[in-house]
């Protein structure tokens, strides 16, 4: 009979994921949002208190479960490892008119269109959301910025300025 179709085949040995790695430069700083660290902590807890339980449960007899836990686990370390070396940053004084860490940055390009984006740790970020890392070529051309200055960006489809709408914190 082919290995394919054995029982031990389906249980087997399980590949090793690779270890998450954070796309952090090396020696920067772990910065996060208040709202983003209580984002990690909720998953991890999610993660540790919800999710992993059952598959430690279906684990031994199930090849597909065990390869979810070797994934929750992995994800889970990665986590304490991002919330142990972050460094939360507190919003500026709301009287602070320039672009710092967690602002939202309302622009308009030279075609009129107005985009927001928010500036967040690399561990919030979410480009669905406008959430962009600090490290982001956008967000270091915002940043230190002041409502109704130009910057000068390149995107990929060419070089632009940007001029600064309005800044806020959350």
């Amino acid at each position: 009979m082919s290995k394919a179709f054995t029982k031990e085949d389906e249980v087997g040995d399980l590949q090793e994921l690779p270890r998450l790695v954070s796309p952090l430069s090396p020696g920067a700083k772990n910065y996060l949002t208040a709202e983003g660290s209580r984002a990690l902590y909720g998953e991890l807890a999610h993660l540790r208190e919800a999710r992993r339980p059952p598959l430690v449960a279906a684990a031994p007899q199930d090849g597909e479960a065990r390869q979810e836990l070797q994934a929750v686990d992995q994800r889970i370390a990665y986590l304490q490892e991002s919330l142990r070396s972050a460094e939360v940053v507190p919003p500026p004084a709301a009287s602070d008119d320039c672009v710092r860490f967690g602002a939202t940055v309302t622009i308009q390009d030279l075609r009129g269109v107005v985009t927001a984006y928010r500036i967040v740790g690399v561990d919030e970020t979410n480009l669905t959301r406008n959430w962009v890392s600090w490290q982001s070529p956008i967000a270091r051309a915002l940043l230190n910025s002041r409502v109704g200055q130009r910057v000068p960006f390149k995107f990929p489809s060419g070089q632009t300025e940007l001029e600064i709408m309005k800044i806020e914190y959350r």
